[in-house]
């Protein structure tokens, strides 16, 4: 009886399907790439945000041993500036609102 309501909630978790399930597959292993390079700064920018922040595995659909190897490349990289370490400069957001670093000057008027 305990199992049939665990397999009850768990069909209602998933929610509506809006299609089928694609997996992401690693685009080093397809490759058949063994080791990340941390000299390959373009190919690193993939896995790396506009704002500077290395992208999960959930979004980049690298595999677990891919994403531990990016990560350390990606920080190599930095520490040897073929990367930054955040966004290039600021900009104003569209609604004419300021970010949060605006704060701290605010404080000082």
């Amino acid at each position: 009886m305990a199992q049939q309501k665990d397999r009850q909630q768990q069909r209602r978790r998933g929610g509506p399907s809006t299609g089928p399930i694609r997996k992401k597959n690693c685009w080093f292993c397809r490759n058949k790439i063994v080791e990340v390079d941390w000299k390959d700064a373009n190919q690193l920018r993939r896995y790396v945000s506009e704002k500077g922040k290395i992208r999960s595995r959930r979004i980049t659909g690298a595999c677990r041993r891919h994403q531990r190897q990016v990560a350390v490349a990606v920080k190599r990289a930095r520490e040897m500036a073929l990367l930054p370490y955040v966004a290039e400069g600021r900009e104003e957001r569209p609604d004419g609102r300021r970010d949060r670093g605006d704060r701290d000057r605010d404080r000082e008027r």
